[in-house]
């Protein structure tokens, strides 16, 4: 699984940091976020808890409702999952919000990542992007709920439920993002892989090493495609539905990956085995 956050042994779903001090600068953080520059490395997650260590600092109980407020938005995407089984979308989510990040780019937001943009119309209508309107749509009501908490968090906070609530791992995370504040600041499109390039491994290579990726962090970047499905009115490929589709769960159709397509394991890279042995037309479901 994608995570465009680092994976560290402190986060406030799962306190605490070792030091008091650092542990009221993250709560610090998680109130009012980083001003200035590139707030958080939007593939990595890395928090500059340095840079405000003996700066004003919270108040316990500001730092107690903004704890809270992430917690009660995370159990409030879990129920939402329940109801709706729609973890695959919430993975595109918050994936497609990060995916953007260009390593090169040094500005904040004109470097992209997981700065919340994919709010705006304008970044929801890139090719790439179709569909996620539904997603936003679903978790809308939890960000007016939770008001504290910045779109770019709730994508990453939902996209990690969802990993979780599928069987995958618990993703410790770090929250702090902030949200660019108007349309004209989204990225330009193109930043995210087509559909169909004629050369596959080439494309990859150029849109995730922008982004600082490796190829083995490509490949396992790829094995998120155990979770949902495709369908051609949003990607133009696979088919409208399967036997394994048609019925949902959640709204019916696609061509899936996988036979089960909302468990999280790693079906999907035994497909790709299976590909390599008898060809394309068992890859897919």
């Amino acid at each position: 699984h994608f995570s465009p956050n680092t994976r560290t042994k402190e986060s406030p779903l799962n306190p605490p940091l070792p030091a008091a001090e650092a542990d009221m600068a993250v709560h610090h953080l998680l109130r009012r976020g980083i001003s200035g520059g590139s707030p958080l490395h939007p593939l990595r997650g890395l928090l500059l808890v340095s840079q405000e260590l003996g700066w004003r600092q919270a108040s316990s109980a500001a730092a107690g409702d903004a704890v809270a407020e992430l917690r009660g938005a995370r159990e409030d995407v879990k129920q939402l999952l329940k109801e709706k089984s729609c973890h695959p979308i919430l993975v595109r989510l918050g994936w497609h919000d990060a995916g953007t990040y260009d390593k090169n780019i040094s500005e904040w937001p004109q470097c992209g990542g997981a700065n919340g943009s994919l709010r705006f119309e304008i970044e929801l209508k890139h090719a790439a992007n179709a569909g996620l309107v539904n997603a936003l749509k679903l978790i809308q009501a939890i960000k007016d709920k939770y008001a504290g908490v910045t779109y770019a968090d709730l994508f990453q906070l939902a996209s990690a439920t969802a990993v979780e609530e599928a069987g995958g791992p618990k993703i410790p995370m770090i929250y702090g993002r902030v949200d660019v504040s108007a349309p004209d600041q989204c990225p330009p499109e193109g930043r995210l892989p087509a559909a169909g390039p004629p050369s596959p491994a080439e494309h990859l290579r150029e849109v995730f090493y922008r982004m600082g990726l490796n190829d083995k962090e490509i490949v396992a970047l790829s094995g998120a495609h155990t979770l949902g499905r495709s369908r051609p009115e949003r990607s133009g490929w696979g088919k409208p539905e399967t036997k394994y589709t048609k019925n949902g769960p959640g709204a019916p159709g696609g061509q899936s990956w996988t036979s089960q397509w909302l468990k999280f394991d790693n079906s999907y890279f035994k497909g790709c085995q299976r590909t390599t042995r008898r060809g394309p037309s068992s890859s897919a479901y």
